[in-house]
């Protein structure tokens, strides 16, 4: 049907949206993001600092399947280690929320405002001014991506 394309498709996270936490540190996932993900569990990791990263389950066996072939040598298993000793399970409760425990929401400095943005196979969760500052600091390299990509 034309003009009802969903900004998720097979798993696939489109679009930015900003979101308010609430004091209990719990933050709705858009509409957008969840309607493929009904019911499904995700998985919260900060694996690219100062963002959370939060992948659906089934791109999670992907990314554990990963990390076992790190966990061989000990460089790669310390830092399995410290990515999954704060990595947390997650499930929208029936308001469409997921709470963010205060350890994440600390490392990731969400204070109010989250800015949830859709990374392809996961949302990458961002305080925005954050997000503003690492997108200015890319931005003149961006071009070289634009022509690799959309040909």
């Amino acid at each position: 049907m034309a003009g009802t394309r969903s900004p998720v498709r097979g798993g696939k996270f489109l679009g930015s949206f900003q979101h308010q936490l609430d004091d209990k540190g719990r933050l709705s996932l858009p509409a957008q993001f969840r309607r493929e993900a009904t019911d499904q569990r995700f998985v919260l990791v900060q694996a690219y600092p100062p963002a959370l990263a939060l992948y659906p389950e089934t791109e999670w066996l992907e990314v554990e399947e990963r990390m076992q072939d790190m966990m061989r040598d000990r460089p790669g298993r310390m830092w399995v280690l410290s990515v999954m000793s704060s990595a947390v399970e997650v499930t929208p409760d029936a308001q469409g929320r997921i709470l963010i425990p205060a350890t994440l929401r600390g490392a990731a400095e969400l204070e109010g405002q989250a800015l949830l943005v859709g990374a392809i196979n996961k949302v990458e969760i961002w305080n925005p001014s954050k997000f503003d500052e690492a997108v200015q600091g890319a931005a003149p390299d961006f071009h070289q991506f634009a022509a690799d990509i959309f040909r």
